[in-house]
């Protein structure tokens, strides 16, 4: 099982461990490097981050943001994706919309964010039990997407968030779209 983390906003995690959000959107963060942003992986653990983020910013009512556990960084969602693609039409990254939680104006800031496009991934979401604690420390921050993890826990079991069958509707739905 591979170490790494994609960092997304905490609210964007809690929706994708509930099933209300089966797509990851991504332009990239300031520390991407030259090769821009990319799925890197295809497997990974959801680095929850509070930075940046904005109740206001996603289309979930009555929302709210989770405890931040100060110094410490609670993994609770493992992924795995299951298609990628590289969206270039602002129609068809408006048409995403039933996959995820975010305001349109946030997806279409990322689209238009140095040139029109947006890497989007129907992700396969998978619960920890019991959730990983880390330490904080600095190099997991940063305006960047992956971060490298310790090893995780033994006896770390994971679960679908979503049975094989409503996954499968989900992925025939974006395939369709995407």
């Amino acid at each position: 099982m591979q170490r790494i983390a994609f960092k997304e906003w905490a609210l964007v995690c809690e929706a994708l461990g509930r099933g209300e959000q089966t797509v990851l959107l991504r332009k990239g963060g300031i520390a991407e490097g030259r090769g821009g942003f990319a799925f890197r992986h295809s497997e990974f653990f959801l680095f929850p981050t509070f930075f940046h983020e904005q109740v206001v910013k996603v289309r979930t009512p009555d929302v709210e943001i989770p405890d931040v556990a100060n110094g410490q960084i609670r993994i609770r969602f493992w992924a795995q994706i299951e298609a990628q693609k590289e969206i270039g039409s602002w129609p068809d990254a408006a048409a995403l919309e039933p996959f995820h939680i975010l305001q349109e104006s946030v997806v279409r800031e990322r689209f238009d964010y140095k040139g029109a496009g947006l890497h989007v991934a129907l992700v396969r979401i998978f619960g920890l039990e019991p959730t990983w604690v880390l330490a904080d420390k600095p190099a997991y921050g940063g305006c960047r997407s992956w971060v490298k993890l310790p090893e995780c826990p033994a006896g770390t079991r994971f679960e679908a968030v979503l049975g094989d069958e409503e996954h499968a509707r989900i992925a025939k739905r974006f395939r369709a779209i995407a």
